[in-house]
């Protein structure tokens, strides 16, 4: 008798896992790379679209950008420094520059960079470099009072670190408007786990993922430059929950 019931019972086990299995591989086999299903978990990149990028330590962006970084060093150093004794600050451009961090300073969270977005965008005038694309430090483009795409967004970034967003939340991001059919650079901050674009062409942000016409190039961190892969497939590894 007692045999007869353990054996009812081991049957009965046997049934439930064998439903269990079969559920999760119905979940699985419901599930694809681009369109994922219960049970399974997605893994993606941590940078601005999801997409995976690597360091590339040659080409002209690399050069523009390591160009670059010794001119914005030598910014920060000089907006700190008026930043602490503006009275006698000798330079017209950093006091408008922080003019606008101290507006960002007082807000908070997505407010802060709403505002830094749309005061840059209003600070600058849009200028096409031409052939020579120069990319300018944030003292240099407010100076002149304008500035093309990555001048908007190099300007950001310095602004955004005065106002206190860790250098570890911010990007520049070059990418392909395929709608337009050129190449443009935004600034990208991280809130709560989401990218954020900071875009001259519109004063709302938008998340990454929500910038459709946008397929992501390159992104510039410090004093890195990497490439996102060829393939923008988000999704690089799918298991078992």
């Amino acid at each position: 008798m007692e045999t007869a019931a353990r054996s009812r019972a081991w049957r009965a086990i046997i049934v439930l896992c064998g439903l269990i299995l079969l559920g999760s591989a119905a979940d699985l086999r419901a599930g694809t790379l681009l369109s994922p299903g219960a049970g399974v978990l997605v893994r993606k990149s941590a940078e601005p679209f999801g997409v995976f990028a690597f360091a590339i330590s040659s080409g002209s962006l690399q050069q523009k950008w390591s160009a670059l970084k010794s001119r914005l060093d030598d910014d920060m150093v000089q907006l700190a420094l008026c930043d602490g004794d503006r009275d006698n600050c000798a330079s017209p451009a950093a006091l408008k520059l922080l003019a606008i961090v101290d507006q960002a300073r007082s807000r908070d969270g997505r407010a802060k960079l709403g505002e830094t977005n749309r005061a840059i965008n209003l600070a600058i005038r849009a200028a096409n470099d031409g052939i020579n694309d120069v990319w300018s430090s944030p003292l240099a483009t407010f100076a002149r009072g304008a500035g093309d795409c990555e001048d908007y967004a190099i300007a950001k970034l310095a602004a955004l670190r005065l106002a206190g967003i860790a250098a570890d939340d911010l990007r520049v991001v070059v990418v392909r408007d395929v709608r337009a059919g050129e190449d443009h650079a935004v600034a990208a901050a991280k809130l709560d786990g989401h990218w954020l674009m900071l875009d001259n062409r519109r004063m709302a942000m938008v998340e990454d993922d929500d910038a459709r016409t946008y397929q992501p190039l390159f992104v510039l961190y410090r004093s890195a430059v990497m490439k996102y892969v060829d393939d923008p497939v988000r999704f690089s590894m799918v298991t078992a929950d």
